[in-house]
């Protein structure tokens, strides 16, 4: 599945990424993060993984396999 949308990171519980989706929908971000840089418009391919469970609960796990910039 692949998704576009904003990268913002948060301090909630030790720090996250949250990536917003153009459609509004926001996801906390696993996987390869290593392109993550706060306010980069991005495309991420992965998928979506509701039954994940974190510290943050700042909204569904999106396991990212590979990130570009827009």
């Amino acid at each position: 599945m692949k998704l576009k949308g904003i990268v913002n990171r948060t301090d909630v519980e030790g720090g996250h990424w949250l990536f917003k989706s153009e459609d509004g929908d926001v996801y906390q971000l696993t996987g390869d993060l290593s392109a993550c840089k706060e306010g980069a418009r991005v495309e991420v391919e992965g998928r979506i993984d509701r039954e994940a469970v974190g510290f943050g609960m700042l909204g569904p796990h999106f396991t990212v396999n590979k990130m570009k910039a827009l």
